[in-house]
């Protein structure tokens, strides 16, 4: 019965428990449903042998069965003709024809039993086969999960998270700072023109306002008239000649 006990133990088994004590938990899963298809193959296999020799012990005792009722059909006949020696004789065998039905039957009997037996438990590992099978999936992902949550748990345990940020901090404020030097170097070298260049700016832009204020001035009919009279002609004096030497 080493195979049944074999059984008993898988049945009984805590799958977490072994999960906690394995190594490597998705090799474990693996095995433990090979191990108990195994197991299911040697356990069909002897309820093969089981069912066969429930069947032989069976055939047995109806056919004691029917040699005891053989002896006691030759009893009777046997008193019909008035023979009682004989059917005494008959009876004898009838007897031990009944002996040996009483022992085809325990016998079929005990084994009938333990065949049911054998019976529910081949069907009891064939239902917690299949619940492995489809269990199998299930842990091996949540064995890799618990894998991969370790490990980051453990990477992150490593790393100074706060000390991380500060340096960060501390970058950008030197970044801040260079860019604003940036900055007024650019400042400082557009404000670094030459006095006369400035000054010619300063008149181009007062000539282009000037003209933009005498065109809307234009445009608005504020300007001052033009006089279409020509201009007066002014007459030089002649020059003096009376004084003049004879040429």
């Amino acid at each position: 019965m080493g195979i049944f006990s074999r059984i008993s133990d898988i049945l009984k088994a805590n799958i977490n428990d072994l999960l906690d004590k394995a190594e490597d938990p998705e090799k474990l899963v693996k095995q433990i449903i090979v191990d108990m298809q195994k197991e299911l193959t040697k356990s069909t296999q002897a309820l093969g042998k089981a069912v066969a020799s429930e069947r032989m012990v069976e055939r047995q005792y109806r056919n004691a069965c029917a040699v005891s009722a053989s002896w006691e059909s030759r009893a009777k006949a046997a008193l019909k003709a008035g023979d009682a020696e004989l059917a005494k004789k008959a009876l004898a065998s009838k007897v031990k024809a009944d002996e040996d039905v009483a022992n085809y039957r325990e016998m079929y009997e005990t084994i009938s039993n333990q065949t049911e037996a054998i019976r529910s438990q081949v069907e009891v590992l064939k239902s917690k086969l299949q619940e492995a099978k489809s269990r199998e999936a299930m842990l091996i992902a949540r064995s890799q999960m618990a894998d991969t949550t370790r490990e980051l748990a453990k990477s992150m345990g490593g790393i100074d998270t706060n000390s991380g940020f500060d340096k960060l901090s501390k970058m950008e404020e030197k970044i801040e700072r260079k860019e604003a030097e940036a900055a007024a170097f650019v400042e400082i070298a557009g404000s670094g023109k030459p006095e006369e260049v400035a000054t010619f700016e300063e008149l181009e832009r007062n000539a282009k306002v000037d003209s933009e204020l005498e065109r809307l001035m234009s445009e608005m009919g504020m300007l001052p008239e033009v006089s279409a009279e020509p201009a007066a002609t002014v007459e030089l004096p002649l020059p003096d000649t009376t004084d003049a030497a004879p040429l």
